[in-house]
């Protein structure tokens, strides 16, 4: 005999414990300004692993995402992943206001301490995100072999730093550096140095796991169809943006205003990938992607075309004819912004029939349609063929035409 089970009142995995988790890491998150406050530090400068507007982009994802599908793993685990952080935020800030600027006098300082680690499964957990994404669960069964010695090398790096903690703790050799970081942990050496060892072979795996999984991914949405492929297409863009502003962030060490504009794009393509994520989930305008992603192709290789047209009529107008470098300038950006509208239809054009092709294919049917109607004098035959185009362009669920005129 066979039945809908019934539940027996409160679930783990249920919108009440995402409002639990969300309101204990949104305390976490509150603490970290009075707590930078007493450190003497700023936001910015604890030894925590993502600063706060980070943690509070992955705290808002992994909430929704924990409220609205209680079901999917991946949404708990982005929330921790900011929990993790956030406590690791709060822990350094504390740890440094009494083992540095109080020599121990404060309460609870030894919690600061064990708690301060929290980057650890946090890192941990962040490499999970792309493997599992979107539905928690690996792409194919093939992908346990990968995931299962991540996880081996990741409790015993959490558990390594949590052991060393506690054993200076005991040993009474508290000394943390100015991040909050206990100096065992940030220079493993002596019985130490097998978890630094360990340390570096982790991050190793990670950056290779976030590789791989990315190539896994890419190679599944190659096999994929449907609303699996468009939320692929998703994480494979915010990948793309994340990767992009990392490069920025690294290599953006301009001085002046270039500088600062250069690390806020570099943010914001770091934000991409969660916010990317995110959408991937919870299948917001899935459909969209095909048309946000050939945009910001298409203006990607736009601005640089741009930039190279106007760099190049610079440099030939000052350094080989010989003109004075305002008349350049000046000239060079008439002639970049002429360039614009005719460059921007090719390359929107050559964008779209690799990445957006339902709208490539519309417009040819569309351009197709206008240079038949040019001949055509049957008004029946215009109407079958108009039905046609847009059932085969919009894809409607209902054609109808309606023709105005007076009977002769």
């Amino acid at each position: 005999m066979t039945g809908t089970p019934v539940s027996g009142g409160w679930r783990l995995a249920s919108p009440v414990t995402a409002l639990v988790l969300g309101g204990a890491v949104v305390v976490l998150m509150a603490a970290e300004p009075p707590l930078a406050s007493l450190a003497h530090q700023s936001l910015l400068s604890s030894g925590g692993s993502v600063p706060l507007p980070y943690s509070v982009i992955f705290a808002m994802l992994g909430f929704v995402v924990a409220l609205r599908k209680p079901g999917n793993p991946l949404g708990w685990l982005i929330l921790a992943t900011a929990g993790f952080f956030a406590l690791s935020e709060d822990a350094s800030f504390y740890a440094v206001a009494d083992y540095r600027l109080h020599h121990g006098s404060l309460p609870l300082g030894w919690l600061a301490l064990i708690t301060q680690p929290g980057w650890a499964p946090g890192i941990a957990s962040v490499g999970l995100i792309a493997l599992l994404f979107p539905d928690g669960r690996p792409p194919s069964p093939r992908w346990r072999w990968v995931l299962w010695p991540y996880l081996a090398l990741a409790l015993l790096w959490t558990a390594g730093a949590l052991a060393f903690t506690a054993a200076a703790i005991l040993a009474h050799r508290t000394r943390v550096d100015a991040g909050g970081n206990l100096m065992v942990l940030e220079h493993p050496t002596g019985g130490a140095a097998w978890w630094g060892a360990a340390q570096n072979l982790f991050f190793l795996v990670l950056v290779v796991s976030w590789l791989a999984s990315l190539a896994g991914q890419a190679l599944s949405y190659r096999r994929s169809s449907g609303e699996r492929r468009h939320q692929l297409k998703w994480l494979l863009t915010g990948a793309a943006s994340c990767l992009a502003g990392l490069l920025l962030i690294l290599t953006g060490s301009v001085p002046g205003g270039w500088g600062v504009v250069i690390q806020i794009l570099g943010a914001a393509g770091v934000i991409a990938l969660p916010v990317c994520i995110g959408i991937g989930i919870l299948k917001y305008r899935l459909f969209d992607i095909d048309r946000i992603l050939s945009r910001t192709v298409a203006y990607t290789i736009l601005t640089g075309l741009l930039l190279g047209v106007y760099a190049g009529l610079v440099l030939l107008a000052t350094q080989v004819l010989g003109f004075a470098s305002t008349w350049a300038v000046a000239a060079s950006t008439l002639a970049a912004a002429a360039l614009f509208t005719p460059l921007r239809r090719r390359v929107q054009r050559a964008v779209d029939r690799r990445f957006n092709r339902a709208r490539y294919d519309a417009d040819r049917m569309v351009d197709a349609f206008a240079a038949r109607l040019q001949e055509a004098v049957d008004l029946d035959t215009v109407r079958a063929d108009l039905a046609t185009v847009v059932r085969a362009a919009l894809e409607p669920a209902q054609v109808s035409v309606w023709v105005s005129g007076s009977a002769r």
